[in-house]
């Protein structure tokens, strides 16, 4: 499959440089929405990655911020047009939720990315194998293999994230209780435990098991993941997600912080990566 980079990445790319132009021309919101005769609120959108921008707003644009270098033109005319394009995922718009959308195009434009899984696989790291297992098992009756096989490609394609020339930065902890079902799996365990230990071994790439014998611990029931952006005005997203619901806290600095705590509390009683792959290891060979 051909992947793109998703509309949504390019906006929050423009975004950003569209900010810092108009920082530079000392001009406030305000005064760019005067100056270009749009309401304030076209102005924010833009600058929040909420809307793309046609070629020609962006040209007058860059002429009030008195931006004429030709190459940074260029490079912003062309995130303007690629920001316009349809994203990859636009073809299983009616297979999937907006939240599952919204959340794999924050998950393209992250720089860093913190996952918690207490039952299953984290995406990003599973097997066709197991995506394929995992869907059968988890949709609703009369599913069609379609539309399992549409979900599994889905979830492979995400999966190119980590095949960059610069990937994100991905720490993942599970619990042990994930890699016990695996095994159970015996069809599927080799292959899911190899792409582990190579994932694990990679330098951008930290995966963490809490052992049983850590006990009770806060992150029993809750998967969650945190995502930062290379943008520092950007703030970071929180991701819940349960059989029934997703959710989205972008602007919860304070429930974001206690995630973050949550998850640095189980790292802390993790095996840790050096301990967590000889773990794999040695279950591959059992």
């Amino acid at each position: 499959m051909d992947v793109t980079p998703s509309p949504f990445v390019q906006r929050r790319r423009l975004r950003t440089e569209l900010r810092r132009a108009r920082a530079e021309a000392r001009l406030t919101q305000d005064q760019v929405a005067t100056a270009m005769d749009w309401s304030l609120s076209k102005v924010i959108r833009i600058e929040t990655g909420a809307v793309g921008i046609s070629t020609n707003d962006l040209k007058a644009l860059l002429r009030l911020y008195a931006v004429h270098d030709a190459n940074r033109m260029d490079e912003l005319i062309e995130l303007a047009r690629t920001s316009r394009q349809t994203s990859w995922l636009s073809k299983y718009r009616a297979e999937i939720s907006s939240q599952y959308m919204q959340y794999i195009e924050y998950e393209e434009a992250a720089s860093v990315l913190r996952m918690y899984e207490p039952l299953l696989l984290p995406g990003l790291l599973q097997t066709e194998e197991y995506t394929a297992a995992i869907l059968r098992a988890l949709s609703d009756p009369g599913t069609t293999e379609e539309l399992v096989r549409n979900r599994t490609d889905i979830r492979l394609t995400r999966q190119r994230l980590l095949e960059q020339t610069t990937p994100p930065t991905l720490i993942c902890v599970i619990d042990e209780s994930v890699i016990s079902r695996i095994l159970g799996e015996r069809t599927i365990a080799q292959p899911q435990l190899a792409r582990l230990i190579d994932l694990a071994s990679r330098p951008t790439i930290s995966i963490e098991i809490v052992p049983f014998t850590a006990g009770l611990h806060p992150g029993l029931l809750e998967p969650f993941i945190i995502l930062e952006f290379p943008d520092p005005e950007d703030s970071d997203v929180l991701y819940l997600e349960s059989s029934k619901d997703s959710i989205f806290s972008h602007d919860e600095a304070r429930e974001i912080t206690s995630y973050r705590e949550i998850f640095e509390q189980l790292r802390s009683i993790s095996l840790g990566p050096a301990g967590t792959l000889e773990y794999l290891r040695m279950a591959r060979v059992r």
